[in-house]
Formats: C-alpha cells, sequence, structure tokens
C-alpha cells in the first residue's frame, strides 16, 4: 500500500494509486524506479501469472474485439475487451478480432483477424491458459459456436469461441508467452519433468 501510494506503480501507462485497482489479463505493469515491466497473463493451470517482459514490448498490448457499432453523426467504433473504445478503426476489424493498441496514445496500431491458422490464447473455461493455433469453427446458430484448437504438441481441444484471444499470426506470438509457453501437460509428464530436472 506505501509502494503504491507513492505513485511508483503504473497500470496500462497511467499511476493508479489504489492497491485494490482491478487488473486484467495483458495489461501491462510498469514500475519505472527499478525498470521493471511485467504483463498480466494465465498459465496453463488458470492462474494469473506476472510476465517480466523487456520495455519495447511494454509499449502496446493486445485486446479482443467486443462489439463493433456506428455512433452518433455515422461515427464508426469498436469496444475492446478491456473496455476501450477505440474510433475510426480499420473497416476490415471485425468481431473477436485482436486489436494491437499503443498504450501511449490509445491508438490502434495493427490488428489480427480471426481465422484459422493463427495462434491464440484461451481465456476462459476448462482449457484456460492454453495456447494453440485455431484449426476451425463450428457455427451453432442460437448456441455457443465452437473452436477446435491444436497446441504446440499436436493435442487438440475445443471451447467456446467467447473464451479465445488471438496472440499472434500464424505460429509467431505478439507477445512473449510465459514459462511453459502455454502447454499443457498431464499429471504424469509434469511428474517426469520434475524428475528429469531434479536428477
Amino acid at each position: 500500500q506505501k509502494i503504491v501510494k507513492q505513485r511508483l506503480i503504473k497500470v496500462d501507462g497511467k499511476v493508479r494509486t489504489d492497491f485494490k485497482y482491478p487488473a486484467g489479463f495483458m495489461d501491462v505493469v510498469s514500475i519505472q524506479k527499478t525498470n521493471e515491466n511485467f504483463r498480466l497473463l494465465y498459465d496453463v493451470k488458470g492462474r494469473f501469472t506476472v510476465h517480466r517482459i523487456k520495455p519495447e514490448e511494454a509499449k502496446y498490448k493486445l485486446c479482443r474485439v467486443r462489439y463493433q457499432c456506428v455512433g452518433p453523426k455515422g461515427v464508426p467504433y469498436i469496444t475492446t475487451s478491456d473496455g476501450r473504445t477505440i474510433r475510426y478503426p480499420d473497416p476490415l476489424v471485425k468481431v473477436n478480432d485482436t486489436v494491437m493498441v499503443d498504450i501511449a496514445t490509445g491508438k490502434m496500431k495493427d490488428f489480427i483477424k480471426f481465422d484459422s491458422g493463427n495462434l491464440c490464447m484461451i481465456t476462459g473455461g476448462h482449457n484456460l491458459g492454453r495456447v494453440g493455433v485455431i484449426q476451425h469453427r463450428e457455427r451453432h446458430p442460437g448456441s455457443f459456436d465452437i473452436v477446435h484448437v491444436r497446441d504446440a504438441l499436436g493435442h487438440t481441444f475445443a471451447t467456446r469461441l467467447s473464451y479465445v484471444f488471438v496472440i499472434g499470426k500464424g505460429n509467431k506470438p505478439w507477445v512473449s508467452l510465459p514459462r511453459g509457453k502455454g502447454v499443457k501437460l498431464s499429471i504424469a509428464e509434469e511428474r517426469d519433468r520434475r524428475m528429469a530436472a531434479k536428477s
């Protein structure tokens, strides 16, 4: 609490003095005094992990497009997963795509389409925190669309469309990933890895 009150902590480039400030997925936490930057991501166990990043990576964050509307006077805008409203976005950006937002200006720098073959992280449900490549999408009108994803070890799993957060084009992520790279191991595989590390 004392550290926060000294105005040393920034979340997404803004000083925050409330120690209960709700930081969420993809938020960048910066401590200028120690020159440290962290990004909040999920690990494969579904917990928030504070992932240390380089200063150049701390200049942007990825946001998922939640809504796309036309405002007063015909101004098109999108609303993102972290509550931002971006006016006059690229006309190619649609719902479920991911936009790269410059933290200093709040402007959109780039975007990734929600497409099969792109890398994604799962942000909800049983597979929370897993990273994989989108295989295909099953449409279920009136119910939840299902997306099939394959991870780096070749395991496939399915999840709801609303839980899929695209983080990179092809196999190349636009943000660095925490330890484990979003690959979920079985209990036996985890034990074997721990044994190998000890010996």
